[in-house]
């Protein structure tokens, strides 16, 4: 009953704050500018990404404490969230950030589960009952790039109205499905906190979008996802289980992967922002905004449902 209780009030919390910070972000003219590669006709405050932090962090507090997960999620976050609004700043103002100062912050972040205690561990041996643990530097290692890899596929996909935030919705459900099954009481409440946080921030950012999360929400939920699903799935994982994440996470990962190849193939640089992922494609073959989102709504369950059959298969 916890978890519907966090959920709840998760939920609450963001829909009280939005209207706020939606109405600050006018007045300041923290908008998203309309330009040649963006979808929206008219400025879009930017501001919705600190709804979503302030809505998780809160109700993580008050749900579960302050244990490593929680400051995992705490102090990642806040500089998350801290660059995210300095961007979301620039491109009020028609401009561009910096990439290299984004991706030091990224990388800075991406160290803190490692830090504390949260990390890819090792893996269940195929050929035995025993684990192949990871020398230190491996585990850190591997925490690094999945969570560094998750902050831009979440920012990554965030290019229309409700995907990101649906998505990360459909992905925090399923990770919370895997660590009630595994009996990850923490994980599991983070997990649903953000699902109802997603859940409400959908609420104003669904089509015709009234706010946008920015890069702060974008980054954070990454973050967030990436480190739960650590926390829920990946310390310790065998060979199969290994594809519970990677499908809870099926949407970013292949638009990234897709993006990626195209842009290899195109000649362009990989961190230049263009109009060549699913969601572009999608609506340059006919689909509108609403139909494009809702295709790709399917396909996150389609993946989430299958990860977690695998789940219960490997029990």
């Amino acid at each position: 009953m916890i978890y519907l209780y966090a959920l709840a009030f998760a939920f609450t919390v963001v829909m009280l704050l939005v209207p706020l910070v939606r109405s600050l972000a006018i007045r300041a003219r923290f908008v998203d500018q309309p330009n040649r590669r963006k979808i929206h006709p008219e400025p879009i405050p930017l501001s919705g990404g600190v709804a979503i932090f302030a809505g998780v962090i809160v109700t993580s507090f008050l749900f579960m404490g302050h244990p490593s997960l929680y400051k995992t999620i705490f102090y990642g976050g806040i500089a998350l969230v801290a660059i995210g609004l300095l961007d979301d700043g620039y491109k009020s103002r028609s401009r561009e950030f910096p990439v290299w100062p984004r991706l030091l912050i990224y990388i800075g972040v991406a160290f803190i589960p490692v830090w504390q205690g949260i990390s890819i561990q090792g893996i269940t041996s195929p050929t035995s009952a025993g684990m192949i643990l990871f020398s230190p530097a491996a585990a850190a290692l591997f925490t690094v790039v999945w969570v560094f890899a998750l902050i831009n596929m979440l920012n990554f996909i965030d290019g229309i109205d409700g995907l990101a935030s649906g998505v990360c919705a459909i992905s925090s459900l399923t990770i919370f499905a895997a660590s009630i099954i595994a009996n990850h009481t923490d994980t599991a409440l983070v997990a649903v906190i953000l699902a109802g946080s997603c859940l409400a921030f959908l609420a104003y950012n669904f089509h015709p979008a009234r706010i946008f999360m920015g890069d702060a929400g974008a980054t954070f939920l990454g973050y967030t996802l990436a480190v739960t699903a650590i926390d829920g799935t990946l310390k310790g994982a065998t060979l199969l289980s290994l594809s519970v994440p990677l499908l809870a996470l099926g949407v970013p990962i292949l638009d990234t992967a897709i993006v990626f190849t195209r842009r290899l193939i195109k000649g362009s640089g990989l961190h230049h922002a263009d109009n060549l992922h699913t969601h572009h494609s999608l609506m340059k073959w006919g689909l509108t905004q609403v139909q494009t989102v809702s295709f790709l709504y399917l396909i996150a369950a389609v993946f989430s449902l299958l990860s977690i059959v695998i789940l219960l298969v490997l029990r």
